[in-house]
């Protein structure tokens, strides 16, 4: 688990990236004709976090089907620190090649509705 003090910056870094990813989604179907005043609360609506050993799962979930979005690093390791967003590799997994962005710097500029940025 991360660290008491830790915890609550990282739970506003997370509603501030499902935030973002709403904002993302909202005006991406905006573009189109058939946008609605409901897609930023159905967007953040359907996503949520499964805690692992290691990472933090950010799952979006559409009718019965489930997909990950990313992972967020839990705590520093010689390669990323605490915070990284990496891109799913897998459903149980994610890929370790370079982190996209942290949650913790506060600029989401990089979070698309569709997952973190590609490289």
């Amino acid at each position: 688990m991360v660290d008491n003090g830790d915890e609550m910056m990282i739970d506003i870094a997370i509603n501030s990236l499902f935030d973002a990813i709403g904002k993302d989604y909202a005006s991406w179907r905006a573009r189109g004709e058939y946008g609605s005043e409901n897609d930023y609360g159905d967007m953040v609506d359907s996503l949520h976090i499964e805690e692992g050993r290691k990472y933090l799962k950010v799952v979006k979930q559409f009718g019965t089907q489930e997909l990950v979005w990313g992972f967020i690093q839990k705590k520093d390791d010689k390669q990323f620190r605490a915070g990284d967003i990496l891109k799913a590799a897998s459903w149980a997994a994610p890929a370790r090649n370079k982190a996209r962005g942290n949650i913790l710097d506060g600029d989401f500029s990089w979070v698309r509705w569709t997952g973190p940025e590609y490289l």
